[in-house]
């Protein structure tokens, strides 16, 4: 495996070059296009509503395949409201960031919350294969981010929505596709990435978790090799270089389970200003108090929503 390494260093860019420069914004950008003239074809339900806001269950129409399954957030007033949209955790699903979402239409933004498309029901489920096949993920994490942009869309068909204000948050493959999304996606003003690594090879082939080393004994090498060739495309490292002007707030675990420090400062170093990196005494969750109200505080000075710091001070007080 330690000879896989080197030999990914080496062979792994110029195999993927050949069909896309990853030196090469224009030709990154090319493989997350889509026809935005097609109907979006949103549909929702109401689910409930709180004094502030209601959520919604929406499907909408995606650029790729089948329909995208979502939340809708949207504050009560007539706006015009912020914009967010959330990118979950890879295993997880849109319920990850609805109460994070809450929050901000509390203080004047509505948000988006899709699933992907691996962890959508039927008939619109598409399972990742992995080692099996990785044309196919390669193929979902694609879909991924065009239903994000399709998101983005969604949002912006709103009249309550302003185009100015809005920005994304996301969590893992979540933060993956955030730096592909800032990258790409000029309508996003400001993006937070949380728990997230540079290329899928700083965790498979050298995470310390168990679950990983697992994979390194089981997985050919030579599988794993395919994998990584077919995926580099869509690596985070490719694109956060080229988010400015797009302010990037990075959100790291000391105790992170997945990825060594060395390889999250890599991660960082790789943007260009304007950034900003936090660190907190916890895991790949990222479940820590005080990383919601630094990403809260980011969104307030950049895209003019209000601070959730007050009101979870109100909450903690009534309990």
């Amino acid at each position: 495996m330690k000879q896989l390494v080197g030999a990914l260093l080496l062979i792994a860019v110029p195999a993927i070059a050949a069909q896309v420069q990853l030196d090469n914004l224009e030709s990154l950008k090319g493989l997350y296009g889509y026809d935005a003239e097609q109907p979006l074809d949103v549909q929702e339900t109401f689910l409930f509503e709180k004094d502030w806001a209601k959520v919604y269950d929406i499907t909408y129409a995606s650029p790729k395949k089948g329909r995208v399954t979502a939340y809708l957030v949207v504050p009560a007033g007539d706006g015009p409201h912020a914009g967010l949209v959330f990118g979950h955790w890879g295993p997880g699903n849109r319920t990850e960031f609805l109460s994070e979402a809450l929050l901000y239409a509390e203080v004047g933004a509505a948000s988006l919350l899709i699933d992907y498309p691996w962890v959508r029901p039927a008939p619109w489920r598409q399972n990742l294969q992995f080692f099996g096949a990785p044309e196919s993920d390669h193929e979902n994490f694609i879909q991924a981010v065009v239903e994000l942009r399709r998101g983005i869309d969604v949002l912006l068909a709103r009249a309550d929505v302003d185009p100015n204000r809005l920005a994304y948050i996301g969590h893992s493959y979540g933060a993956q596709w955030g730096a592909i999304l800032s990258a790409v996606d000029d309508r996003i003003k400001a993006a937070v990435l949380i728990g997230g690594a540079p290329d899928l090879a700083s965790i498979f082939l050298k995470s310390d978790a168990p679950e990983m080393v697992n994979i390194r004994e089981t997985v050919p090498e030579e599988d794993m090799e395919k994998y990584l060739q077919v995926n580099a495309c869509t690596d985070p490292v490719h694109y956060v270089e080229h988010a400015d002007p797009t302010p990037i707030l990075f959100q790291f675990a000391r105790h992170e389970r997945y990825f060594d420090e060395a390889i999250m400062n890599k991660y960082y170093q790789a943007a260009r200003e304007p950034k900003a990196v936090r660190w907190y005494d916890t895991g790949h969750e990222l479940n820590d108090m005080q990383a919601l109200i630094d990403r809260s505080n980011w969104m307030r000075d950049k895209i003019e929503v209000g601070s959730i710091t007050e009101i979870l001070v109100r909450r903690l007080q009534e309990e």
